[in-house]
């Protein structure tokens, strides 16, 4: 059963989980809350969905806005609003929520990915990119795959860090998910060195593309 919650008692519980030390460890990477997100996420279970508090929750700081990306509803959200979502500055954990929670849920999807894709700005660009990525991997039918290769080739080596990030994930998938291509997603993920030196812990995979190819398809074929 769900907790209908104002906008003051829902801060009023957010306030209650934050925690010093999540806190100093969350300012490390970008993410001024002090919320352990799996105390969020039981939060956002104990709510539901309520797209109206999502709403009242968005203006009022980091925290607030991680909650209303887990109980909100992505499909009333209309193509400005995203757009204005994602041009806002957030913090990095936020931009990574609202885009795989919210923007790739969206009915709007595809009309943003390629309003956003050529953007000049680098986050928004990247998250033009973190879309054709899900196409690349669902449904890529009508996309051109080898220029998708061209502009990668082309730009990924001096793009800005959010925008390099997710054509290395475009490039990455064409290799896994398109055995014609994936010689070539090898030979440009080799020319290129982008993030072949990213610290990566035990058990978890490179993300520079030959590893992450290679491993990802060793798997399909295991």
């Amino acid at each position: 059963m769900s907790q209908k919650l104002s906008l003051d008692q829902a801060l009023a519980e957010l306030e209650a989980l934050e925690d010093p030390k999540v806190r100093a460890a969350n300012e490390k990477r970008g993410d001024d809350h002090g919320i352990n997100l799996g105390k969020l996420r039981a939060l956002a279970k104990k709510v539901k969905t309520d797209h109206d508090l999502a709403q009242q929750l968005w203006s009022t700081g980091t925290s607030a806005q991680l909650l209303a990306l887990l109980i909100c509803r992505p499909r009333l959200y209309s193509t400005s609003d995203l757009d204005t979502m994602v041009r806002s500055k957030h913090a990095p954990k936020v931009h990574d929520w609202l885009v795989n929670y919210v923007v790739k849920k969206s009915p709007h999807a595809e009309e943003l990915r390629s309003a956003w894709f050529a953007d000049a700005g680098p986050v928004v660009a990247s998250v033009g990119w973190a879309l054709t990525s899900e196409r690349v991997v669902k449904m890529p039918e009508g996309l051109d795959l080898d220029g998708l290769l061209d502009l990668v080739e082309r730009d990924m080596r001096e793009a800005p860090a959010s925008l390099q990030w997710s054509m290395n994930e475009t490039l990455a998938q064409i290799g896994i998910h398109h055995p014609h291509l994936r010689d070539r997603a090898l030979a440009i993920g080799e020319s290129l060195q982008v993030l072949a030196d990213y610290p990566t812990s035990p058990g978890c995979t490179s993300p520079f593309a030959p590893i992450w190819i290679n491993e990802m398809v060793r798997r399909q074929k295991a």
